[in-house]
């Protein structure tokens, strides 16, 4: 037996991976990247130790968190103060996904108290299921349009945009669209169509909340329309007319002059 105590024991890389309860071929992955660099022997075998223990022990757990391994060596290796900002901004991603999946549970929910077996469904409520995924699945998309600033302002207040705020604010707009593009003859100057554009302003200040970083998300996003995914797109159709967006650009010119 050997005089050394578990603690400065070294292992071979099929040992250390027992103990670590990871795979050998994890370990190799994660000596190429540089991430966990064991010792070696003279003949250039692998040797793991308590130091490599630890450092093995931060790598999983980041990367359970879900942050990329060329992250996670950056973090351990540089700034452990960056640390910080990036389990904040993991835990505000996992309360975004927290808040989602109960507004998706109460839906299945209702679902599930509005089915009789002897009686039809009504589709409404089915439909409010796919509507509560739908807006997850835009809201996942639609984060690469904001910066990490952006996204952490919009996350704070998640939890207070519902499946209902959405469609009352989708309504609110399609009757806004609908009224715009019925006084595109209009003069843009006129207390009706003024009255139109204050309306607007109120609608995008509702979403922004006076914040530039967010308002310039919603810009970026609407900018590279042509390359959302189609059921976006035909989502917001209705609000894609650029006659209305100029005509209100125009309203809004005549407001400031």
């Amino acid at each position: 037996m050997s005089g050394r105590s578990p603690v400065s024991k070294l292992y071979r890389v099929q040992e250390f991976a027992e103990l670590a309860g990871v795979t050998v071929r994890a370990l190799h992955h994660y000596d190429r990247l540089a991430l966990l660099r064991p010792r070696r022997t003279e003949a250039g075998y692998r040797l793991y130790g308590i130091r490599e223990l630890e450092r093995l022990e931060q790598v999983v757990a980041l990367k359970f968190l879900g942050i990329p391994l060329k992250q996670i060596k950056l973090l351990l290796d540089h700034d452990s103060r960056q640390l910080s900002d990036v389990l904040q901004s993991q835990r505000r991603a996992l309360e975004e996904k927290r808040r989602w999946l109960d507004q998706a549970i109460g839906a299945i929910r209702d679902a599930e108290r509005a089915i009789h077996p002897d009686r039809q469904t009504d589709a409404a409520v089915l439909k409010k299921i796919i509507e509560v995924i739908e807006m997850q699945d835009n809201a996942d998309f639609m984060k690469q349009y904001y910066s990490e600033a952006a996204q952490g302002k919009m996350a704070e207040r998640k939890e207070q945009w519902t499946p209902e705020l959405q469609a009352a604010t989708t309504q609110a707009w399609t009757d806004l669209f609908r009224e715009v593009e019925a006084a595109l003859g209009d003069d843009p100057a006129s207390e009706k169509v003024q009255a139109l554009a204050a309306r607007w302003k109120k609608l995008v200040a509702a979403f922004t909340r006076g914040d530039g970083e967010i308002a310039a998300g919603v810009g970026k996003a609407w900018g590279d329309r042509q390359n959302w995914p189609d059921a976006t797109k035909q989502q917001t159709t209705a609000f894609a007319k650029p006659e209305i967006w100029q005509f209100m650009q125009r309203a809004m010119s005549c407001a400031k002059s």
